[in-house]
């Protein structure tokens, strides 16, 4: 039998739940000829991977350091994509095209969705890192006014700012110092690495809005813990994975709607036995 393949690309890669939701995806849909694989690919090695890809390869999905590194190997970028110049999902066409196109985006736009959070009249982003230029592009789609950006150094300022002017989104900028003011805007975005937001745990209103902690390892954050423990909506990073892989799963396979519940039930039990 003839098998369709998908992968995920990245370095480190060993610790990515991509195999986890999209094989559980192709098993709810009855996809018995597709697989899904991993493999550590770095920038150096990525032009001849691609380069070697035969007709089996449907797609790949595409973590850190490589969302950049893969445009100039593309045949066609989304509008998406190339807006944060950021690609996380390749899909190859039936007649060998590489198509890029970011599915982060669209992804976080679904998650919020889903708990209820479509517009908001103001917002903060936590930090500036790899995952922030995501954050302000869904945030340009569902924040209806200023947008903070809460950031360590005069040169991560200057980035978000060039990304807000870039992107159509009304962003400002604050010291991390002040990080704690950020936790009373009706939505936050928390783009840090782990342990960097447990300070601010103390600070959570008593009344919060909603917090999106991009962090699925470890789970709770004491932010998102404490958050939760006051009443505010919470979500985390599994819910951007699944809804991202979600969109990956439609590109690279066709076939819709993808299956949510179960792709998030397999992501769930994958990090409980962690």
């Amino acid at each position: 039998m003839s098998r369709t393949r998908a992968a995920v690309l990245g370095s480190p890669i060993e610790h990515s739940l991509s195999p986890v939701l999209h094989r559980a995806a192709y098993r709810e849909l009855g996809l018995d000829d597709w697989t899904y694989d991993r493999f550590e690919i770095d920038e150096a090695a990525l032009p001849g991977f691609v380069a070697g890809l035969g007709p089996e390869w449907a797609g790949f999905s595409l973590t850190m350091p490589l969302k950049r590194a893969v445009i100039p190997l593309l045949d066609e970028i989304s509008d998406t994509a190339a807006a944060v110049e950021a690609v996380n999902t390749l899909v190859l066409t039936e007649d060998g095209r590489r198509v890029g196109d970011n599915t982060d985006i669209p992804g976080i736009v679904a998650a919020l969705h889903e708990r209820g959070v479509d517009k908001v009249p103001a917002a903060a982003v936590l930090g500036a890192g790899a995952t922030a230029s995501s954050a302000l592009a869904a945030l340009a789609r569902v924040c209806t006014g200023e947008i903070t950006a809460y950031v360590r150094s005069e040169a991560r300022a200057d980035e978000m700012r060039r990304w807000g002017e870039r992107l159509g989104a009304d962003v400002r900028t604050a010291d991390w110092s002040r990080a704690a003011d950020a936790l009373r805007a009706p939505l936050v975005i928390a783009t840090t690495p782990a342990g960097a937001t447990d300070e601010l745990a103390a600070a959570v209103p008593g009344d919060p809005g909603a917090l999106f902690d991009v962090l699925y390892d470890p789970w709770p954050t004491a932010l998102a813990a404490a958050w939760s423990g006051r009443g505010g909506t919470l979500l985390g990073g599994l819910d951007l994975l699944v809804h991202q892989a979600v969109l990956q799963v439609e590109r690279m396979t066709g076939r819709t709607p993808a299956p949510l519940a179960a792709m998030r039930a397999a992501g769930e039990r994958a990090l409980t036995a962690r």
